[in-house]
C-alpha cells in the first residue's frame, strides 16, 4: 500500500461551497462512528459541520445507505442528488459489490461510469474517492478488486473533471485500530481522518496536516486476545453478513437515507440553526418538504 496520499486533480481553486450532497453505502452513512442516541455520524456528517462554519446559508443532505450495492446507489440516489443542484457531490460506491462472492467487475465499472456521468454536469464539484482498505486477509483477498476499481476511479476523475481523495494510500487508515469490531466500518477517529481529507482536498486550509500519519506503534494483542476477538466478530458479523448474502436480504433494506423522506419521496435539505456554531448535523433544521 502507498504512504502517502495523492489527489488526481489539484485542490479546487475556490473552496467556498454552499451545499453538500454525500451519495454511497455504510462508509458514507458514518457507520461505525456511533452517536449516545443511536445514530451515526460520519466524516460526511463532520465535513457539512466544518464547511457550514464557514458558508453562511449552507445545505447538506446525506443519502447513502448501509449496505447498497453499485446498481442501487445508481437507481436509487444519484438520479435524487443530480436533480438537487449542489455545490459539492461525494459519490463512493461498489466497494460492497466487490466483496460478493460473485462480482461483475466490468458492470460495476459500467455502473459507476453512469453515476459520474450523470452527476458531474449537475454539480460545481464532484468528489470520488479511492476507498480505505483494513489491512488483513479480507483486504488481500479482495485487493485485486479494489485496485481495479480505483483505476476506473482515476480515469474517470480525469475523463470528467472530479476529484480524488486516495484514502486507500493513506497508511494510517490501513491500521486495524482505526477500524471498528465488525472489520468493515471505521470507527470514529478513522472517519475524523476520512473528513480531514476530504476537507484539505476541496481547497481548505488543513486543520491536522497529520492525518495520513500512521498511528504509534503499540504491543500486537496477545494470542487469547486474538482468539476471543475473532470469535466474536464471527458470532457477531461474520455469520450474520454470510446469512444475508445467502438469502438476498441486505443491512441496508427498508432504510432511506437520513435527509430523504420515504413518505414524500423525496430529499430534504438540513441547515444549521447558527452558522457560526452549526454543531451536530443532528440538530440542524430541516429545509423544504
Amino acid at each position: 500500500m502507498e504512504t502517502n496520499p495523492i489527489h488526481t486533480n489539484p485542490p479546487h481553486p475556490d473552496p467556498t461551497h454552499t451545499s453538500l450532497v454525500a451519495v454511497g453505502d455504510s462508509f458514507t452513512e458514518g457507520m461505525s462512528d456511533l452517536l449516545p442516541d443511536g445514530t451515526y455520524r460520519g466524516w460526511a456528517d463532520l465535513l457539512a459541520g466544518r464547511m457550514a462554519a464557514s458558508a453562511p446559508g449552507f445545505r447538506y443532505a446525506n443519502l447513502a445507505v448501509r449496505g447498497k450495492l453499485i446498481s442501487q446507489i445508481v437507481e436509487e440516489q444519484v438520479p435524487v442528488a443530480a436533480a438537487m443542484g449542489a455545490d459539492v457531490i461525494t459519490l463512493v460506491g461498489g466497494l460492497n459489490d466487490t466483496l460478493r462472492p460473485k462480482c461483475d467487475m466490468v458492470r460495476v465499472k459500467d455502473l459507476l461510469t453512469e453515476a459520474v456521468e450523470q452527476l458531474a454536469p449537475s454539480c460545481k464539484q464532484l468528489v470520488l474517492m479511492r476507498s480505505p482498505g483494513r489491512q488483513g486477509p479480507v483486504l488481500e483477498r479482495f485487493r485485486p478488486r479494489m485496485e481495479e476499481l480505483f483505476v476506473c476511479v482515476e480515469e474517470l476523475a480525469g475523463r470528467h473533471g472530479t476529484l480524488v481523495v486516495d484514502l486507500y494510500g493513506a497508511e494510517s487508515l490501513g491500521d486495524p485500530r482505526m477500524w471498528d469490531v465488525d472489520r468493515l466500518h471505521l470507527t470514529a477517529e478513522g472517519h475524523r481522518r476520512v473528513a480531514e481529507a476530504v476537507w484539505q482536498t476541496l481547497g481548505h486550509d488543513p486543520e491536522d496536516t497529520e492525518w495520513h500519519t500512521p498511528m504509534p506503534a503499540t504491543p500486537p494483542p496477545g494470542w487469547t486476545a486474538r482468539r476471543v476477538a475473532d470469535a466474536r466478530f464471527t458470532r457477531q458479523y461474520l455469520l450474520p453478513w454470510i446469512g444475508r448474502r445467502l438469502t438476498g436480504r441486505s443491512s441496508g433494506d427498508g432504510r432511506t437515507g437520513a435527509q430523504f423522506s420515504a413518505e414524500l419521496g423525496k430529499a430534504f435539505w438540513v441547515t444549521p440553526v447558527d452558522h457560526t456554531n452549526p454543531g451536530p448535523v443532528t440538530d440542524w433544521r430541516r429545509v423544504g418538504p
